[in-house]
C-alpha cells in the first residue's frame, strides 16, 4: 500500500484524513460505491476516543429524555443494521434501571416504551417493568435499601476497536488504501482549491505529495488541526471534554446483565455493563483545555465513579479492584467569543464545506457511523464531481461476518477468521500458549494481528486488536516482551526494537493504573 503512494501522476478520488470510526466508514463507504479511496492515519486505526467509548451500540435513552426524537431514529435505525452486519461484534444485550421510587418506575417505563416503539421492526426486544426480586436475583451486588423495581431493556453492547479494525479489512476488500502511521502535514492547493494533501510516512520519514479530488477531516478532537492548514485565522472549532472508564472484576455486576443509572447526583448517565469477562463502569465529563493521543484519567474522575459504584453496590468497588482505567475525548464546540460557555457538539452529525472545498465532519457517534459515511461520501461526490453511485454499506457484511458467534469463546471477535488462527497456533507450539494467564490471549492473535491486521506495534497488539491494556494493564505490561518478541520476528526487527517497543508501552500502560505503578 505504501508503494501506492509512490507513483506522482495517481489522483485519488477522495483522501480521508483519520483512521478513527468516521474515517473508516468514510473510506469504506467511497470504496464500495468504486472511488479511488486512500485514507491517512497519523498513529493507529481506533487509537483515540474510537477505542475508548461506553462499548454501547444504542439508540441513547438520555437523547430520548431531552426530545431529540430523529437521532433517536436514526440511531436505532443504524443499531438494527450494524447487528445485521457484523453479528461477530455486536450483541443484544439487556440493561436495567433500578427504581428507588414508584414514580420513576412508570416513568421510565413509560419512555422506554416510546423507544421500543421508534426501533419499529429492528427493536433488540419489548422493555418491562421487573419486580424487586427479579432484579436482585439479575444483579445480586445491587444496593436493596429501598429499592422498588426495575426497568429492563434491550440495547446493542460491542467491542469498539475491533469494529474499527474490522471496518478497515473490509475497506481494504473493497479496494481502499488505508495507511496507519502516516501524518498528513500539510493541504495541496492550486488557486486556493484543495487538490492534496502532504504527508509523511511516520515509520521510514518519507514524504509524499498526494493528489486527490476531494479531501475528508474526519479527525474528531483533532478537527482544528486540519481546519487550520486550510485557514490560519480560524478560531478553534472544538473544545475536548474527558470522559473516563473503570474495569473490574465480573463479580461486582456478573456476566449477564448491565446496569444504567440515568441520573446521578451530579445529572450524568452512568452505566456498568459486562464486557469481556469483566465489568466496565462510565463515563464522567470533564471539559478539558487541550487534547492529547494518549489523554489521563483525572483524579477527581476516578473518584466519582468509585463514589457512585458504591451508592448502588453492596459490595463496593475500591482502588485496588481497579483493573484498568482509560481515558476518551469527545468534542464540545469551543466558544466564539469572551460571553459565550462550550457546550456539546451535538450527537448528530454536521458537515462543513470550507471555501477550499475542504469537507468536514463532526459530532456523531460509533452507533451511527455509517450513516454519517453515506452523508460525507455524497457531499464528496458533489463537491468533486465525482462518479454518483448509490451507497452500498447498508446491506454490506463487515469482515468477519458469522452469523452466530459463539460468545464463550474467547477468540469469538475475530468472527470467521477465528478458524485461521486457530489452525496458524497448530504451526507452532508456543502459539497457542496463553500470553498471560490472567487473559485469554494466546500467542497466535500476535502472529495474526501482525501479519493480517497491520499491527505495527506492541500497544497496537495489546490496546487494540486485543483489549489487554483495556481489560487488565498489569495482565498486559506482563505480556509486553513476548509480544515484542514475536513481532519483532514477523517485522524482521531487531533486539533493539524489541527493547524499545517494551519501554514505549510500559510507558503509556501506566495511565492505565489508577496509581500510575
Amino acid at each position: 500500500m505504501i508503494d501506492r503512494l509512490s507513483d506522482p501522476s495517481a489522483e485519488w478520488d477522495l483522501i480521508v484524513i483519520g483512521g478513527g470510526a468516521t474515517g473508516l466508514g468514510v473510506a469504506l463507504d467511497a470504496a464500495s460505491r468504486g472511488l479511488k479511496t486512500l485514507l491517512l492515519e497519523q498513529s493507529d486505526f481506533a487509537k483515540g476516543t474510537s477505542s475508548r467509548s461506553t462499548k454501547l451500540v444504542h439508540g441513547g435513552v438520555r437523547y430520548l429524555a431531552q426530545g431529540n426524537i430523529g437521532l433517536v431514529i436514526e440511531a436505532l435505525r443504524e443499531r438494527g443494521i450494524l447487528l445485521n452486519n457484523a453479528p461477530h461484534l455486536v450483541r443484544n444485550e439487556n440493561f436495567i434501571i433500578p427504581n428507588y421510587s414508584w414514580w420513576s418506575g412508570i416513568f421510565y417505563s413509560v419512555g422506554l416504551s416510546v423507544y421500543d416503539l421508534l426501533a419499529g421492526k429492528r427493536s433488540f426486544g419489548r422493555s418491562r417493568l421487573i419486580s424487586r426480586k427479579e432484579l436482585v436475583r439479575r444483579i445480586p451486588n445491587i444496593r436493596q435499601a429501598g429499592l422498588k423495581s426495575g426497568v429492563l431493556y434491550h440495547d446493542g453492547q460491542f467491542d469498539d476497536a475491533r469494529l474499527a479494525i474490522s471496518l478497515a479489512l473490509t475497506a481494504l476488500e473493497q479496494g481502499a488504501v488505508l495507511l496507519n502511521y502516516c501524518r498528513v502535514t500539510g493541504l495541496v492547493k492550486d488557486s486556493q482549491i484543495i487538490r492534496g494533501v502532504e504527508a509523511m510516512d511516520m515509520e521510514s520519514g518519507q514524504h509524499y505529495k498526494l493528489r486527490s479530488k476531494t479531501v475528508i477531516n474526519a479527525t474528531g478532537v483533532f478537527v482544528d488541526e486540519v481546519l487550520i492548514m486550510d485557514r490560519p485565522e480560524l478560531r478553534p472549532m472544538v473544545q475536548p471534554s474527558q470522559g473516563i472508564h473503570l474495569v473490574f472484576d465480573k463479580s461486582f455486576l456478573g456476566p449477564h446483565d448491565a446496569l444504567m443509572i440515568p441520573k446521578t447526583k451530579d445529572g450524568r448517565v452512568l452505566f456498568a455493563i459486562p464486557w469481556h469477562d469483566r465489568t466496565l463502569v462510565g463515563t464522567t465529563d470533564t471539559p478539558l483545555s487541550a487534547h492529547q493521543l494518549e489523554p489521563r484519567a483525572l483524579e477527581e474522575e476516578i473518584r466519582f465513579i468509585l463514589e457512585t459504584a458504591a451508592d448502588y453496590l453492596t459490595e463496593t468497588p475500591m482502588r485496588k479492584d481497579v483493573l484498568s482505567v482509560f481515558a476518551g475525548l469527545r468534542p464540545l464546540a469551543a466558544p466564539q467569543d469572551e460571553n459565550q460557555k462550550t457546550k456539546e457538539i451535538s450527537r448528530s452529525h454536521k458537515l462543513i464545506v470550507s471555501t477550499s472545498g475542504l469537507i468536514t465532519i463532526t459530532g456523531g457517534k460509533w452507533t451511527t457511523y455509517r450513516q454519517m459515511a453515506e452523508d460525507t461520501v455524497n457531499k464528496a461526490i458533489q463537491v468533486g464531481a465525482l462518479p454518483n453511485r448509490p451507497a452500498q454499506t447498508r446491506t454490506l457484511a463487515l469482515h468477519g461476518y458469522k452469523e452466530s458467534p459463539e460468545w464463550t469463546d474467547p477468540l469469538f471477535v475475530y468472527g470467521s477468521d477465528a478458524v485461521y488462527i486457530k489452525t496458524m497456533a497448530k504451526e507452532s507450539p508456543d502459539w497457542k500458549e496463553k500470553l498471560d494467564p490472567r487473559l485469554p490471549y494466546i500467542a497466535a492473535e500476535v502472529v495474526w494481528a501482525t501479519r493480517y491486521e497491520m499491527a505495527r506495534t506492541v500497544e497496537d497488539v495489546l490496546a487494540r486488536r486485543t483489549r489487554a491494556l483495556f481489560l487488565d494493564a498489569r495482565a498486559a505490561m506482563a505480556m509486553a516482551p513476548k509480544v515484542a518478541g514475536l513481532m519483532a520476528t514477523e517485522l524482521m526487527r531487531d533486539e533493539k526494537w524489541e527493547k524499545e517497543q517494551v519501554l514505549s508501552f510500559l510507558s503509556v500502560a501506566k495511565n492505565y493504573l489508577v496509581d500510575g505503578v
